[in-house]
């Protein structure tokens, strides 16, 4: 049985986790052989990216109301007349109205968002199982709700003179623990919290000096810096702004640190952490509760809380059996659970599943 041909559909002007997830998801069913299209909103970040061969459509996308981009999304749809329609965040969602009966709509959630952009889909898709549990404890129904985790693609390394170039670049010190944080400076991320820990962390540890790289960008910047200057941190810190592709420094690192508040629905960083191999520190934010198994595969300590952060980095960076014990388990549970494969499996059963 041949795969449903699919319309991946997102609206977004700027580039954030969803939209990096759509890219990479776009281009997974690709490589998996399931005829997949793109459309993305024209002169948006997602323009930027590499989608391979992929047919990539351009429509204007610019409010939810307007006639023009309604009319491109219609006209759209007729032409590819895909299988699956599965859009993304809210303005897509909305802009999606199915000319005729055949075509499924799926929305896909990574958020605790206003579900009434979403009530007119076919079925919906969360991204973690409490986001599942909430949409339907707010009235979707529970037999169209569908839960599929996020997939973490393999880690793959960079020449070691690349990882090279970026320490001499940024000044990190040969023998410096390097952690890495990754992330909008957004508020729920936490970063303010993690550098009021950083604050309270000796300059060295095991005779090691400590440096965090800090891979993103955001409104919340100026304010950051500003907090780095005022503690006088900001030596300790380099800001190496939003990267698409964070391979070095996640290779470079000794540590991985996530401090989100719980509002954080599940947290990339956390398969980040896992399919490099690298141990993890991080808030028991809901996502993290829900996946992360402290003192097995991570090390959690309590949301807005920078001195439990603090001693959570401290002991872990202390301990190096522990270091490589949670940077064991992480490689495993990310082959058992949330590989490219297992993901992409539980999605194409679901297209052939509502497609048939």
């Amino acid at each position: 049985m041949s795969d449903p041909t699919s319309l991946q559909m997102v609206a977004s002007k700027a580039l954030g986790g969803a939209e990096y997830w759509f890219h990479r998801f776009s281009l997974a069913l690709a490589a998996q052989g399931a005829p997949t299209e793109v459309a993305i909103r024209r002169a948006s970040g997602l323009e930027n990216l590499d989608f391979g061969s992929l047919t990539v459509h351009r429509l204007p996308f610019r409010t939810t109301w307007d006639p023009i981009s309604r009319h491109a999304v219609t006209r759209l749809i007729r032409h590819s007349q895909p299988d699956i329609i599965q859009t993304y965040m809210g303005r897509a969602t909305r802009l999606t109205h199915l000319p005729r009966a055949g075509i499924i709509h799926l929305a896909r959630l990574g958020g605790y968002y206003a579900l009434d952009p979403y009530r007119h889909a076919h079925g919906w898709i969360g991204n973690t199982r409490a986001l599942c549990d909430w949409m339907i404890q707010n009235g979707l129904p529970a037999a169209r709700v569908h839960h599929i985790y996020n997939f973490a693609d393999q880690a793959r390394p960079v020449a070691p003179e690349q990882v090279a170039a970026r320490r001499l670049q940024h000044g990190i010190p040969d023998d410096a623990w390097v952690m890495v944080t990754l992330g909008r400076f957004v508020g729920f991320k936490g970063h303010a919290h993690l550098l009021a820990a950083l604050a309270r962390l000796p300059q060295t540890i095991g005779g090691r000096p400590l440096r965090l790289v800090m891979l993103g960008d955001g409104p919340l910047g100026a304010s950051l810096r500003q907090q780095s200057i005022h503690n006088r941190q900001e030596s300790r810190i380099v800001w190496a702004g939003w990267q698409s592709d964070p391979s070095p420094y996640l290779q470079m690192a000794d540590l991985v640190v996530f401090p989100s508040l719980d509002a954080e629905p599940f947290g990339n960083v956390i398969l980040d952490a896992w399919r490099w191999g690298k141990p993890l520190v991080t808030t028991r934010f809901r996502g993290a509760r829900e996946v992360v198994r402290h003192g097995e595969d991570a090390w959690c300590v309590p949301c807005e809380d920078a001195a439990a952060l603090a001693g959570g980095i401290l002991e872990t960076l202390a301990d190096p059996a522990r270091m490589i014990a949670l940077a064991k388990r992480g490689r495993e549970r990310v082959a058992q659970d949330f590989s490219r494969n297992v993901i992409l499996g539980q999605y194409l059963e679901l297209y052939r599943q509502l497609a048939g």
